[in-house]
């Protein structure tokens, strides 16, 4: 967009200072960033976001669950009297005209947050940096178990292994490109099937009232973090996808992506794998954050979780490559069958742990 245009949306919103240049920032895949510079001093810096309808279609819950969250957050902190609040929590700008936190402009989206100075993410998943991780999105949903509002859901069923079997057995049932009854097709759909029960527990318990849903980030990725220059964590970001949902999803995301040995779309299956040491960094992290508040349910089934997210991307993946590919991006005619066997095997070496998995989290939940 032209600079214009990006300076009359961001002069909607309730800003201080004069914005001299606006530039692309990062290299998110789902919305549109730009930071805009102050050029009066002791002024902030902003984030201006173009936020993509597409992926979320009701931007007005994403934005009310935002300030929710947020707020709640800045409260818990103040009453700490922690220094530096605004480092330590997204801080939104209201549109001058209605007060709320986001506005439409040329048919788009587009909100603005304060800018955080001299902090960085990070891509690289190790022990030190998954510690981290499972530290803050612990401490992030500790923070918020007492949020005394109820979250809307920003993407339905979005962690609902129940729905995406369903998704699965009907695309099958329509085989739209031919591909269901291909051998490796049906090898992988036997264990599947196999495990499809057993998999589906959460659901189950949710509804039985044995385990609650709780305010979850819903994407725990590390680059979902912000750190100074002394490798501190300090905040979460990211927020579109804050939802009610069992703490399995920000637990078993986050193992999913960081201790696969390889990338998810590796067609080598020798070299996929579960990482045990970056499983005990996140887990030990995430108990010290988070175990204030969990049930001895949910701590008990968090070697359920960790099987149950690379089990639930492989079944989106078969149904996407029985689909005709028609979600994800593909490079090659394989890509997304690849990507499922990937998963079903990054599934069985994390079952293949449930035993050294259950050891260590009562260890450590004893502590």
């Amino acid at each position: 967009m032209e600079q214009n245009e990006l300076k009359d949306i961001l002069g909607l919103f309730d800003t201080e200072g004069s914005m001299g240049e606006i530039k692309p920032l990062g290299e998110g895949l789902i919305n549109d960033t730009y930071l805009a510079r102050n050029t009066e001093a002791g002024k902030p810096d902003y984030v201006l976001q173009r936020v993509n309808e597409n992926v979320f279609p009701d931007v007005d819950m994403v934005m009310r669950n935002i300030q929710a969250v947020t707020s709640h957050i800045r409260r818990k902190l103040e009453a700490q009297g922690m220094p530096d609040i605004d480092r330590r929590v997204l801080r939104f700008i209201p549109v001058r005209e209605t007060g709320k936190l986001y506005t439409v402009a040329g048919g788009k989206y587009w909100r603005v947050m304060v800018f955080i100075p001299n902090a960085i993410t990070k891509q690289a998943v190790n022990a030190e940096s998954s510690h981290a991780a499972g530290l803050a999105f612990g401490q992030f949903q500790s923070m918020l178990a007492d949020l005394p509002v109820r979250l809307g859901e920003t993407i339905k069923d979005f962690h609902n292994m129940e729905f995406r079997l369903r998704q699965l057995r009907e695309v099958l049932a329509a085989d739209p490109c031919g591909r269901a009854m291909e051998p490796r097709v049906q090898e992988m759909l036997a264990v599947i099937n196999d495990r499809a029960e057993e998999m589906c527990k959460a659901e189950r318990m949710g509804r039985e009232g044995i385990l609650p849903k709780r305010v979850c980030h819903c994407d725990t990725k590390v680059n979902n973090m912000l750190f100074d220059d002394h490798d501190n964590v300090l905040c979460v970001i990211d927020l579109d996808t804050v939802m009610p949902n069992f703490i399995f999803s920000d637990y078993g995301d986050f193992l999913r992506t960081g201790a696969n040995y390889v990338a998810e779309d590796c067609p080598d299956m020798q070299k996929v794998g579960f990482n045990m040491d970056i499983f005990r960094a996140f887990t030990k992290g995430y108990l010290k954050g988070a175990g204030s508040f969990l049930l001895p349910v949910e701590i008990e089934n968090l070697p359920y979780a960790a099987a149950l997210f690379p089990f639930m991307q492989c079944v989106r993946f078969l149904w996407d490559y029985i689909s005709g590919d028609k979600y994800w991006k593909c490079k090659y005619p394989d890509h997304n069958f690849d990507r499922a066997n990937n998963q079903l095997h990054l599934f069985l070496s994390a079952e293949s742990h449930y035993g050294d998995m259950r050891q260590f989290i009562q260890e450590q939940a004893s502590k």
